[in-house]
Formats: C-alpha cells, structure tokens, sequence
C-alpha cells in the first residue's frame, strides 16, 4: 500500500506532463485561433476608437476626413451641447425607467411561468410546453398586434414598449432548465418543514438560481435598451421616445434640426461629432452593466442549457 501511496504522485505528475504536450495539429489550431479571435476583437473595437476620436476632434479635422483612431484638435463642446440638450437627456430617462421596470416585470413573470413548468406533475405541462413553442414559431403579425394594442389604450403610453415582451419564451426555457437541474430534496425537505410552493420558490429556488437570473435579466435588460422598432411603431409623442428611438431619428433626419436652436453649437461642431457623442453616451450605460454581471453570465447559460 506504502508503494502505491508512494508512487501516485510521481504517476500523477507524469500525467500532467503527458497532458501539456500538444501535437503539432493542435498547436496550428490553438495558433489559428488565437490569431482569429485577436483579429475580429481588432475588428470589434476599431469603429468604437473612431467614435471616440471623432466625438472629441475639431470640426475642420472631421469635415476633412482626417480623424482616424485619434482624436485631431481636442475639444469637448460635443459632449457638452449632448448632455444640456433636453430632447437626448428625456430619451435618456425613458430608456432607463423602460429598461428597470421591463426588466423587472420581465424576470418576475418569467420565473412564475418556468417553475411550474419546470415540474413533471404538473398536469398538461407538455401541452402548455407546446403552445409557447408554437408563439416562437408564428405571431399575430405587426397590423393585429397594433390593432390589440391601440384598442387596449396602449399606444403612446411607456408600458406598451414593455408589456408584449415581458415572457421571452427561450428565456423561459432556459430558466425551466436551470430549475430541472435543481435537486428534488431541496423541496421535498421544504414541503416536510410546511413551506408552500411560493415560499419554496422565494427563499430556496430563487437563491439557487443566481446565476440564471443575472444572465436572463442582462439579455432583458440589452433587449430594452436596445429596441428602437417598438417605439417607432408605438409612439408618437416626443416625451414618450426612448434614447434608440432618438438615435435612430439623430442620423434618419437632418442634423441641422437638432442643432438649429443653438446657433454656438452649430458653428462650432459636425453632424458627425455629434452622431459620435450621441451613441458614446448611449453606450456608456448599458456597458457599466456586464461587469457586475458577468461572473454569472457563462456559467448560467450553460448550467440552463444542458438540461432539454
């Protein structure tokens, strides 16, 4: 036995060393996708560097085409004329209170619609399965939905831009996973101890499910900020649009529009500076979000998706 214990470590650093060594396909391989992977984050990041050098470059510099990945005649009027203009900071405004709340309603709804779903006793659980399958397959069509929504009173109101999209049925899915993944004694021992389902859900299920949640409401949360066609279809009062609607409309439209009312603004920078300081500014936020969240991120989506 004393031989044995003694020669498990050197069989075990054998090992290792065995699993190092690579050959010489899988060094190409590794090397190729190195190279890839730096060349399309290359890719990625260029456009976001000549954002940024174009929002803080001089107007000669960016009317002559000059700028490339730096910024040409420092300046800052574009970001200042951005921030004191009212039309972006409301848009601002709807965007956040659309992305909380719809992210809110969203998970809430989400999750009381996968955990009964994610039980085999529930009874016509693969019929329910299969009738929010068929909703990933065929819609109403965009002239019913509108219709529905303008004879509910919904148009031009913020919950129109949320409540058609608080179930995203392969969120649901992907949750109703992660709960089947879950240990059964977990409830059991809850239902032992006089816990209902709803308690069962709040203090055991919900706690367990970090991970989960945090990758389901970042994909909510991207998903509102990001939408632009509801507004455009939905609204039609200026207090009522979002920053992507705001965007969309900043590069659809003349310039000269939104610069007309400050005669300063308009001698001193470019349409496409403040295009550049526009979409910055809508970025910002939305990134200060993934590093909070991304520790969950991977491992929620594959922990809810191994499970069919």
């Amino acid at each position: 036995m004393s031989n044995l214990e003694q020669a498990s470590p050197s069989n075990a650093a054998a090992g290792a060393s065995v699993g190092i060594k690579m050959s010489v396909g899988e060094k190409l391989f590794a090397a190729f996708n190195y190279t890839f992977f730096i060349l399309m984050s290359i890719i990625t990041i260029l456009p976001f560097l000549n954002l940024i050098a174009k929002s803080f470059s001089s107007e000669e510099a960016v009317i002559a085409g000059r700028v490339g990945l730096l910024p040409i005649g420092f300046q800052w009027g574009t970001y200042q004329y951005v921030l004191q203009d009212n039309m972006f900071l409301n848009a601002l405004k709807i965007s956040i209170l659309l992305t909380v709340i719809g992210t809110a309603l969203s998970l809430l709804l989400t999750t009381i619609t996968a955990y009964p779903l994610s039980k085999p006793r529930l009874r016509g659980r693969k019929g329910l399965l299969l009738l929010f399958i068929f909703t990933m397959l065929f819609s109403g069509g965009l002239i019913p939905t509108y219709l529905l929504m303008q004879n509910l009173g919904l148009v031009n109101t913020l919950p129109v831009l949320f409540l058609p999209a608080m179930v995203n049925v392969f969120n649901m899915l992907i949750i109703k996973n992660y709960f089947e993944g879950l240990p059964d004694a977990l409830e059991e021992s809850a239902k032992l101890d006089g816990a209902g389902n709803f308690r069962i859900l709040l203090m055991i299920i919900l706690p367990l499910s970090t991970p989960v949640m945090a990758t389901i409401g970042l994909f909510f949360a991207v998903a509102f900020w990001n939408d632009y066609f509801a507004s455009m279809i939905y609204i039609t009062n200026p207090a009522l649009k979002p920053l992507q609607l705001y965007l969309k409309e900043l590069f659809v439209s003349s310039t000269g529009d939104f610069l007309k009312d400050n005669i300063d603004a308009a001698l001193n920078t470019t349409p496409q500076s403040i295009q550049a300081s526009s979409i910055l500014l809508a970025t910002v936020p939305i990134l200060l979000v993934y590093p909070f969240l991304q520790k969950y991120f991977v491992k929620g989506v594959l922990v809810g998706s191994v499970k069919g």
